[in-house]
């Protein structure tokens, strides 16, 4: 079994004051962490599985390939820290070519769907020190203490991820997490690279409409943990390439006009009026590296897939 689950999980009233931030910001946002309560994790789990999603598959095809490769890199003993862990399917990859690793600290905000996945990963391997956090990992994170003293700390990193930051706040993200692992330390980032804009409106516009319930899956939330009051059907999915920004915008957009209470307070929503729920940048290998370099790290190593749709790269902390 996994040791005892770190619980640095913000609390209700943290949410409710960031919700409602956004919500009085014009265009109203919402943050995307939000998407991943226990069944918004099931539903990405699904859309991973669509047919119409290349990231996983393109970035699971590079692991299968490449993954002794990566652990090369990263070398024995080390401690891989995994923000935003999921079901952890793209570490169990990693975890097989790794020489006695020191542990596997999985790091999610979905608290039941990181229990679930750490007591499997820690059945698989039993040797392996497992000690699962929930967190929100845009916070200071505290990382447990292993048994086996770590060579090197490597933050991994997966699924393109960081493009739901803007570019300045990708930068701030790289530089703390450089900051954690220390000098000499190792960043494994997954990056999806820019394509035709069709593939990418397909992927996040799928046939069965998984993403869709996904993104309204949200306002479920919002409702159940907060005692919100928003009419989901009021709603509509709508995502679309931004050729200029170089990203994927999700909103859902409102159908008529509509007043919600959050947390005792009353906000109007107009008809037509949409909550922008997520970004997806999508970079070019050069630019990525650029980001890299500002955050003070030193680009190392790069992979693709054999239809150079998405990118993992190694990047050395500088800090």
């Amino acid at each position: 079994m996994p040791r005892r689950l770190s619980d640095q999980a913000p609390d209700v009233a943290a949410t409710a004051a960031e919700v409602l931030t956004g919500l009085r910001e014009s265009p109203k946002r919402l943050p995307c962490k939000l998407f991943y309560d226990e069944r918004g994790s099931q539903l990405f789990e699904e859309i991973t599985r669509l047919p119409e999603y290349y990231p996983t598959r393109a970035e699971l095809s590079i692991l299968e390939t490449r993954a002794s490769e990566m652990a090369a890199h990263l070398g024995p003993r080390c401690l891989l820290v995994e923000f935003g862990s999921g079901s952890s399917l793209k570490t169990r990859i990693l975890l097989d070519e790794l020489v006695e690793p020191a542990g596997y600290v999985p790091i999610d905000i979905s608290k039941e769907h990181l229990l679930e996945s750490a007591a499997e990963l820690a059945a698989a391997y039993p040797t392996l020190e497992v000690l699962p956090v929930c967190a929100d990992y845009m916070t200071e994170v505290e990382i447990p203490a292993t048994k086996i003293a770590p060579a090197r700390r490597t933050v991994f990193f997966p699924g393109g991820t960081i493009g739901n930051f803007h570019r300045q706040e990708a930068v701030d993200f790289l530089a703390r997490k450089a900051d954690l692992v220390g000098a000499g330390g190792g960043l494994l980032i997954g990056v999806d690279l820019d394509k035709d804009p069709e593939v990418l409106n397909q992927a996040y516009n799928d046939s069965q409409g998984v993403t869709a319930e996904f993104n309204q899956n949200v306002l479920v939330r919002l409702n159940r943990e907060l005692g919100a009051d928003f009419r989901i059907d009021c709603f509509r999915h709508r995502a679309f390439y931004d050729r200029v920004a170089h990203r994927i915008e999700m909103h859902l957009d409102c159908l008529e006009d509509h007043v919600v209470h959050v947390a005792d307070e009353e906000i109007a929503i107009r008809k037509g009026e949409s909550i922008w729920t997520e970004s997806s940048y999508k970079y070019s290998i050069p630019d990525f590296q650029d980001v890299a370099v500002q955050a003070g790290c030193v680009p190392s190593k790069l992979w693709t897939d054999d239809r150079d749709l998405f990118s993992i790269h190694f990047l050395t902390s500088e800090v």
